[in-house]
């Protein structure tokens, strides 16, 4: 039944503004890794980099609760529906990002302060797990008829407003403060910006309706456990390339340049800037032309350009010979490259899945997917480089990872048994 477009349109944006906080904060700490492995990382005697090791492990960890909370916070939406679930994840996930910025460091609390900040990142992880499901089967379940692909992609899209906006203010308070000020207590004003942002959010999930289609399926044969974890498994595989060059390339790169390349801050963060604009310039149109063609060819197009530029890409970046502006366009078109796989996956994960599993399984698959090439990508690229000297490990790890999503997107229909309707 075809959705009134006011409710389409007030699903989209109650669904799209958690995925904001999450990313936002998600980049947030990725781009102050350096900082925060500094301030909670590194006692006095320890090294810059066993400090950011120990930052990318806390990060890895959060990644690695959210398979987690999508089981947990799945369940409870294909049971009791998805909009209760999505605003208590919120409610988690603002709470647990306002904290982290007001957290004691190693210096005031010791030891406590590592241990305090892993702990927030653990409800985080958990929270996040539970707010892909949720924010995608709504989106989804209310779109449009054949505007699935496009209204998926808006999950994707604020993925990349929400590394954007984190890169933004880290870029604002680098300009504004001195180098000691932001290490001292600027690097806290982010994260404590989520608490408006998640109050909004919340405001705007209390006005969400529930779909209509958890509604119809409310008495719905559960279909069989073993094709939904086939399902799950597939679905993990074609994103995969996705979470690891996503990450590689719109996340990581800021440590990466400053610790291997010695870029400075403010370098770094122009070059992700870049990536995470060409990102979010090629989602909505790729979910669109998804919605044309199919969500496999458009992704399968992605990962290939992964595998073959994801070498020369760094390659050129190391290199001292060309201008910056033609290091920018790079960056760019990398970012864009991941935006082909990233706007069109949402909806290809929700339509692996009937109504009545869709919350928990594409929730599975994604965050599954990230806790592995996402939430390791800057503790593996960290530790190789430092371990084996060779600067090209983060254009081998997004080039790996793409190379088996493609196959698995080359795979025919797997998991059929549990495709579903609305």
């Amino acid at each position: 039944m075809p959705q009134a477009p006011s409710r389409s349109r007030r699903a989209l944006i109650a669904g799209s503004v958690g995925n904001f906080i999450e990313w936002y904060e998600f980049g947030v700490y990725g781009y102050f890794a350096t900082i925060i492995a500094a301030r909670f990382f590194t006692p006095e005697g320890g090294s810059e980099i066993e400090g950011l090791v120990r930052t990318y492990a806390s990060f890895a960890l959060a990644f690695f609760f959210r398979p987690v909370g999508a089981a947990l916070f799945g369940r409870l939406g294909d049971r009791i529906g998805r909009r209760p679930v999505l605003i208590l994840v919120i409610v988690l996930m603002t709470a647990a990002t306002t904290l982290i910025g007001a957290l004691p460091t190693y210096a005031t609390a010791g030891a406590l302060a590592p241990w305090l900040l892993t702990f927030l990142r653990v409800v985080q992880g958990l929270s996040a797990g539970g707010e892909f499901g949720g924010a995608v089967s709504v989106m989804t379940e209310f779109a449009p008829p054949g505007r699935r692909g496009l209204y998926g992609a808006w999950q994707s899209f604020t993925v990349a407003l929400g590394l954007l906006g984190g890169a933004g203010v880290a870029a604002l308070l680098a300009g504004l403060l001195s180098e000691s000020q932001l290490g001292a207590w600027g690097w806290r004003l982010p994260f404590l910006l989520a608490l408006p942002m998640g109050l909004g959010a919340l405001w705007l999930r209390l006005r969400l309706d529930e779909t209509p289609a958890f509604r119809a399926a409310e008495a719905v044969v559960r279909p069989p456990r073993r094709e939904v974890t086939r399902a799950i498994a597939l679905g993990a595989g074609r994103i995969m390339g996705w979470a690891a060059a996503g990450y590689t390339f719109l996340v990581v790169l800021p440590s990466y340049l400053q610790s291997t390349l010695d870029a400075t801050f403010q370098q770094a963060l122009i070059a992700t800037v870049l990536a995470n604009l060409g990102f979010a310039s090629a989602i909505l149109p790729a979910g669109l032309l998804s919605d044309r063609l199919g969500r496999r060819p458009v992704m399968l197009t992605g990962a290939l350009l992964v595998v073959a530029l994801a070498v020369p890409l760094l390659n050129l970046l190391q290199h001292p010979g060309p201008s910056l502006a033609v290091k920018g366009v790079a960056v760019f078109g990398a970012g864009a490259v991941v935006g082909l796989m990233a706007g069109p996956g949402p909806a290809l994960l929700a339509e692996m899945f009937p109504t009545s599993v869709r919350y928990t399984g594409l929730g599975l698959a994604y965050s599954l997917s990230n806790a592995v090439f996402s939430g390791c990508a800057g503790l593996l690229i960290t530790e190789v480089v430092e371990r084996t000297g060779n600067a090209d490990v983060p254009a081998y790890y997004a080039a790996g990872a793409c190379a088996v999503s493609a196959l698995a997107l080359g795979v025919g229909r797997v998991g059929v048994a549990v495709v579903g309707a609305r």
